[in-house]
């Protein structure tokens, strides 16, 4: 059994807390990531010119900001469903 692991190609703002990705497999995906911008780590990103500092590590294909967040590109592909559990999850933060 194989899986593919997802890359993001491109990235940009569009929105306040929200990301539009292209992933290495042609998907766009439009996400908000409002409801994780908390804690020590996403925190900083409610700050606009933090959050529009997000870049695409060239190596790794992840999201990721000067301030040390990251993310998973599985999840962002996956965001529909992986979503939720993420946002639940930042809601103990």
């Amino acid at each position: 059994m194989s899986h593919h692991i997802y890359r993001v190609e491109e990235v940009s703002v569009c929105g306040p807390g929200q990301l539009w990705l292209r992933f290495d497999d042609g998907l766009e995906r439009k996400i908000d990531l409002t409801g994780l911008m908390r804690g020590e780590l996403f925190g900083p990103l409610t700050q606009s010119a933090e959050f529009a500092r997000v870049t695409v590590d060239a190596e790794c294909g992840i999201v990721t900001w000067p301030c040390g967040a990251d993310l998973d590109p599985g999840v962002l592909h996956e965001w529909p469903s992986e979503g939720p559990a993420m946002l639940a999850l930042a809601a103990t933060w």
